[in-house]
């Protein structure tokens, strides 16, 4: 396996101590992030988004996937 189709798996195989994807786990951090930065208010998706892009390539409703799944609601970010 070259690294490339290993970084790819290590994308999509959820992690055993927690079960989070690299993915969800840079978003969850993100939000984390940007509200201490914003003193707890919530982020708006649009913010959020720009600031994930900096660390994994996905469109906006690929994110809006994993805030679904993350339990992420709408009017709370």
């Amino acid at each position: 396996m070259n690294p490339d189709e290993w970084r790819a798996m290590m994308e999509v195989i959820p992690d055993v101590r927690d079960g989070l994807t690299r993915t969800e786990r840079i978003v969850l951090y993100v939000v984390h992030e940007t509200q201490r930065e914003l003193n707890g208010r919530n982020v708006p998706t649009a913010m959020l988004y720009g600031r994930v892009l900096e660390y994994v390539d996905m469109s906006e409703a690929e994110l809006h996937v994993y805030l679904d799944r993350l339990g992420v609601r709408g009017d709370a970010l």
